[in-house]
């Protein structure tokens, strides 16, 4: 994805802490926001070994990968079927604002505990909006997984 108008796509890295308006409306840093106008798919999120839900935040390119691979399950899997309602249920479309924010849908929010304040955590491709206090238990969770997670790369 385009970023500042070049050819780079753009990359989420970093934590960042912004309040979440009356409207549910969030910040998105703006080293993270393209020129595109382009829909982002928010995704309810819970890992195995997650206590609490987060909202996952797919950009369109990384969207179309999920797509794709949904598309390829076959329709008559009952845990493909599962997933697809899983999933379909709980995920929408957002776009980013002029004022670069976006606009939390009030299910989604209301499921990942988000009012007031979140966490934006980038993940390289993708990134996650956290409650602030949902996120210091999944931090635990990183920390005790880090070791063996960088054996990964």
């Amino acid at each position: 994805m385009p970023a500042n108008g070049t050819n780079e796509r753009v990359s989420y890295k970093s934590l960042y802490k912004h309040g979440v308006d009356e409207k549910r409306r969030v910040q998105i840093p703006a080293k993270w926001r393209s020129n595109q106008d382009a829909a982002y798919s928010v995704i309810l999120w819970r890992m195995e070994g997650q206590t609490f839900p987060c909202l996952l935040v797919l950009p369109p390119r990384t969207a179309e990968k999920l797509e794709e691979k949904l598309e390829e399950m076959p329709f008559g899997d009952p845990q493909a079927e599962s997933l697809r309602r899983v999933l379909g249920a709980n995920s929408d479309d957002v776009a980013i604002d002029r004022a670069g924010r976006i606009c939390l849908p009030d299910g989604l929010a209301k499921k990942a505990g988000i009012a007031g304040e979140a966490i934006l955590v980038g993940l390289w491709d993708r990134f996650q909006i956290w409650n602030p206090e949902f996120y210091e238990q999944v931090e635990s969770v990183d920390q005790a997984h880090e070791s063996a997670a960088k054996k990964m790369i």
